[in-house]
C-alpha cells in the first residue's frame, strides 16, 4: 500500500468578523456607528468582530437587517469559523496526546487499513492520534486506558505473555468492527449444540467448503464468527466473548495456520460459550486463547481444553491413541472416527506420543481469504 500524506489541513480560521469589516469599510462606518445601529456596545462589536465572542442568532438576524445577506449566511460564516477552530485545536491536543502511540501497534493497523497509512512522523501524528481514536471509538487515551484497562480485569489469559493491551485491545476491536456488521437471531444453545456436532465433521473439508458452512451454521445458532489476523504481541490464536447478554462471538486470528491448531481452538472457544456463560459475571469475561500454550492455571481454560479434546476425539477412542505410530494408522483411525488426520497428530504431538517433527505433513495448512 501506497504511504499517503496527511490530508490538506490550513491552519488558518476567517472570523465572520472579516466580512463585517469589509462590509462596514465599503460603506465607510466605523465600528461604532455600526454598534449603534446593531444596538449593541462598541466592546461587543470588537468582540465580535476579532471572533472573541461566538455570533448568536440574535447578532445573525441584527447583521441580516443592517448590513445584508441572511441570517443563514453569517451563521454559516460562523459555524465554519468555530468548526475549523475546534479542529486547529483538536490538533494541538492530538499533538500533545502522539506518545500514546508507543503503546499501540499502529502500523499494524495501517497494515491492516484499520487506519489510513502515512508516515508516521512529527507532522502526521496527531492526525494518527485522531485517525486511533476514531478506530477505537473513544474520545480520548484517558478513555481507551479506562475502557481497555478496566476489560483487563476481564482478560481470561491462558498465557502469561498476554499483557500488552494495546496489541490485545487493537485485535479485539477489529472483532468488534466486523461483528457490527453482522446480524442474526438470539443465541440459542441447543441449536449451538448440534451446530457443534455437524461441524466437527467439516474438519476433513477444505477451507473453502467448510468456512460457509461454519459460518451458516453458527449463525442460525445465535453465535458470531469473525477471522482477523494476528497481532504481534498480543499472543491470541482465539477468543470467546460476549458482545451483549444475548450476543456471543468467536473471534479467531489463524495463529499457526494448522488445521489442528485451528479447530482445536475454534471448539476451545466453543467450550466457553457453552460451559462458562451461566451469569452475568461470566459473561463479561473475555477468554484469550492460545493453542501453543502447554498449560493452563485458569480451571476454566483447563475445562475449555478438556471438553475441546474430547469433543475432537471421544474419550472411548482415547485409548487407541498410544497404538498410533506410522501415518497408515493415524489416518485409518482419524477416518474411523470422522476427523481430518492432521487432528490427530497435533493431538499426539500434545500428549508426548510422537515427536513434535513427526508426521507434520499429514496436517493441512490454510488461511481464509475473506479474513479481515
Amino acid at each position: 500500500m501506497t504511504e499517503l500524506s496527511a490530508p490538506f489541513a490550513p491552519d488558518w480560521v476567517s472570523p465572520p468578523g472579516e466580512s463585517i469589516l469589509d462590509l462596514i469599510e465599503e460603506r465607510n462606518w466605523t465600528q461604532a456607528e455600526l454598534a449603534q445601529r446593531l444596538g449593541f456596545t462598541e466592546k461587543h462589536v470588537s468582540q465580535l468582530i476579532n471572533g472573541k465572542v461566538p455570533l448568536s442568532v440574535d447578532a445573525a438576524l441584527r447583521l441580516e437587517r443592517v448590513l445584508g445577506s441572511t441570517a443563514d449566511f453569517w451563521m454559516n460564516l460562523e459555524s465554519n469559523y468555530q468548526r475549523h477552530k475546534a479542529r486547529l485545536e483538536a490538533a494541538e491536543t492530538h499533538s500533545r496526546w502522539a506518545p500514546w502511540l508507543d503503546e499501540l501497534p499502529v502500523k499494524e493497523l495501517m497494515s491492516t487499513a484499520a487506519i489510513p497509512k502515512v508516515r508516521l512522523d512529527a507532522k502526521n501524528k496527531p492526525g494518527v492520534v485522531e485517525a486511533c481514536l476514531r478506530f477505537f471509538g473513544v474520545a480520548s487515551p484517558e478513555e481507551w486506558r479506562s475502557h481497555y484497562g478496566g476489560m483487563q480485569m476481564a482478560f481470561r489469559r491462558s498465557r502469561a505473555e498476554q499483557s500488552d493491551v494495546g496489541a490485545i485491545s487493537a485485535w479485539l476491536r477489529l472483532g468488534e468492527r466486523e461483528a457490527e456488521k453482522l446480524d442474526g437471531p438470539k443465541y440459542d444453545k441447543a441449536r449451538f449444540e448440534q451446530a457443534l456436532k455437524t461441524i466437527r465433521g467439516l474438519t476433513c473439508e477444505a477451507p473453502e467448503v467448510f468456512e460457509p458452512q461454519l459460518r451458516r451454521l453458527l449463525h442460525e445458532a445465535g453465535v458470531l464468527l469473525v477471522l482477523v489476523p494476528a497481532i504481534p504481541r498480543a499472543h491470541v490464536s482465539g477468543v470467546a466473548r460476549w458482545l451483549s447478554a444475548s450476543r456471543p462471538m468467536i473471534q479467531l486470528s489463524l495463529y499457526g495456520k494448522t488445521n489442528d491448531k485451528f479447530w482445536f481452538t475454534f471448539f476451545h472457544e466453543a467450550a466457553h460459550i457453552l460451559l462458562h456463560a451461566n451469569t452475568k459475571e461470566e459473561r463479561k469475561s473475555v477468554f484469550l486463547d492460545d493453542p501453543n500454550t502447554s498449560h493452563a492455571d485458569d480451571p476454566q481454560e483447563h475445562e475449555a481444553n478438556e471438553w475441546a479434546g474430547d469433543w475432537l476425539i471421544p474419550p472411548e477412542h482415547k485409548a487407541q491413541l498410544a497404538s498410533l505410530r506410522s501415518k497408515a494408522a493415524v489416518v485409518a483411525f482419524a477416518q474411523q472416527i470422522g476427523i481430518h488426520p492432521g487432528i490427530v497428530v497435533g493431538r499426539l504431538q500434545h500428549d508426548n506420543l510422537i515427536e513434535p517433527s513427526w508426521m507434520n505433513d499429514l496436517k493441512a495448512g490454510f488461511r481464509f481469504a475473506d479474513a479481515v
